[in-house]
């Protein structure tokens, strides 16, 4: 079996002087490997290339056989990490709650613990007097343990 440690600090060690930051890694039971990458600038094709040559150097296939993916974790990938969080600052996400509430807002702040963020949300309110409800904008901080699932927000409008 593939030590995971060993091979999370691989990864760590390739992607050192660089922006990219290890958004998760399985081991599968038949030693399938999944490495998913993500970086402020974006993980391209020659990064991934660049990583796989790294850990195929330190993980010999002719001492225990595996198979070896490493990849962006995709746009549509929900966020499990903070530099997931930190990279889409000022971008519209989506929100599901864990009490089933589905938000949509753009991203202000992150703690720095990554126990919560700051949503600013577009709202319909209706101002006393007023004929039509107006748009408003309101922050709303939402525990991340209060969340089932965050993703960036994919708008074809």
């Amino acid at each position: 079996m593939i030590d995971k440690q060993k091979l999370i600090a691989t990864v760590e060690e390739a992607i050192a002087n660089t922006d990219a930051f290890i958004v998760d890694v399985t081991v599968g039971a038949d030693n399938n490997i999944t490495v998913a990458l993500d970086s402020t600038t974006g993980v391209d094709l020659d990064a991934c290339v660049d990583i796989t040559r790294k850990i195929e150097a330190v993980f010999d296939r002719d001492v225990e056989d595996y198979s070896l993916e490493v990849g962006s974790a995709g746009l549509t990938a929900p966020f499990r990490v903070i530099g997931q969080y930190l990279k889409n600052i000022g971008n519209m996400i989506e929100v599901l709650t864990a009490d089933g509430r589905k938000l949509r807002g753009v991203l202000k702040a992150v703690e720095p613990d990554c126990s919560a963020f700051t949503l600013a949300i577009s709202r319909k309110v209706k101002e006393p007097g007023a004929k039509r409800p107006v748009v408003k904008e309101e922050d709303e901080t939402i525990a991340v343990s209060n969340t089932k699932e965050v993703k960036y927000c994919i708008d074809f409008k």
